[in-house]
This record gives C-alpha cells, sequence and structure tokens, in this order.
C-alpha cells in the first residue's frame, strides 16, 4: 500500500541565525557602525522610573521603525509580519520576536 504523510519531519537541522545573512549586508553594516544608544538618553524624560508599566525597549522600536523606513513598508501589519518572517531582522534586531510582543508594539508605532 503506498502511503504518504508530508507532516512528518524525519530529522532536525541546526542553523545559526548569524551565518544565514551575509556579512556584507546593509543592515548589519549599519548595525556594527551605528551605536543606538544615544536613544536611551533621548526617551528617557519620557518615562518614569519609579512607576508604572514596565516599557518597551526604545531601542528595539526604533529599530523596527527603521526598518520599516529604509525598506518602504508603510503598513504596521506588513512590518509585523516583515519581521517574523525575515531572518535579517531577527538578527540585526538581536532577538527572536514573537508574535504577542510585536503585536504589543505596534499601537505604539
Amino acid at each position: 500500500m503506498l502511503r504518504s504523510n508530508p507532516n512528518v519531519q524525519n530529522s532536525y537541522e541546526f542553523v545559526c541565525l548569524e551565518e544565514l545573512v551575509p556579512q556584507n549586508h546593509l543592515l548589519r553594516k549599519i548595525h556594527k557602525h551605528i551605536d543606538f544608544s544615544f536613544i536611551l538618553e533621548k526617551v528617557k524624560p519620557y518615562y518614569c522610573e519609579d512607576n508604572g508599566r514596565p516599557s518597551v525597549d526604545p531601542i528595539m522600536l526604533f529599530k523596527m521603525m527603521f526598518i520599516g523606513y529604509l525598506y518602504g513598508i508603510r503598513s504596521e501589519r506588513q512590518l509585523e509580519q516583515e519581521i517574523q518572517l525575515n531572518v535579517l531582522y531577527t538578527v540585526v534586531l538581536k532577538k527572536i520576536l514573537n508574535r504577542l510582543y510585536i503585536m504589543s508594539l505596534i499601537p505604539l508605532i
């Protein structure tokens, strides 16, 4: 009897995300040469230090907006999808962003 089950995964492959993105890619060069820590000082007056809800990382939010601007992604929903699906963005953002985290950031953009 001929039987096929396309849902079965027979093997695992370990991949380093850093190796998937070329070293000479524009976003990698930007990330290497620009220190984004200045953003924390710029936004510090707008955050309360001792009460309130935990804040979203302003650097992460800025990098997400920067990616959207650089690649002409005008839709916040499309930006969310691109960040989820594109390995390059994951490497540049230096976090594996899950859907809930991204969706919590989008209304702030």
